[in-house]
């Protein structure tokens, strides 16, 4: 009885994975190493397990970058969802009660100019400035707004 190398052997051969061998090949099948390698070289099975690898690669590169993608939308979203309600609570609240609202937007900030590859730093100093310039024209003592004299310097 001889034994034969089924067709689909090269489908076996590259599934393998680390354990990857023409003897392994030749155990499984029942059949000398010299008979695999010589399938193998009739069928280019070192070519073919390149061009397989290397389509493998550029399909998990492609899926990579697409979830990273997906990921960077969603949280730009998030970010300018988180934006927007902080621009709202800093309309609807006293100024002296807007910290959270002022934190929530500068973080909100700082990871958007991340996610689209901005350095935040700079920005992150920006804002900060503004926000304490703004504080300080603003946030005057409610004595030294209605001029009665007793404003704390």
């Amino acid at each position: 009885m001889i034994r034969k190398i089924p067709d689909n052997a090269f489908e076996v051969y590259a599934a393998m994975g680390e354990r990857r061998s023409y003897q392994a090949v030749a155990d499984r099948y029942g059949v000398s190493k010299r008979s695999v390698v010589k399938r193998a070289i009739a069928e280019s099975w070192q070519e073919r397990l390149v061009r397989v690898e290397s389509t493998a690669r550029e399909k998990v590169d492609a899926k990579t970058a697409e979830t990273l993608e997906v990921m960077n939308e969603r949280h730009l979203k998030i970010l300018q969802a988180i934006q927007a309600r902080a621009l709202e609570a800093l309309r609807s609240i006293p100024l002296r009660t807007a910290f959270d609202a002022i934190r929530a937007l500068e973080l909100s900030i700082r990871q958007e100019r991340l996610i689209r590859g901005e350095p935040s730093e700079r920005s992150v100093l920006s804002v900060e400035e503004v926000i304490r310039k703004e504080f300080r024209l603003w946030m005057r003592p409610v004595d030294e707004e209605l001029g009665s004299g007793n404003a704390r310097n």
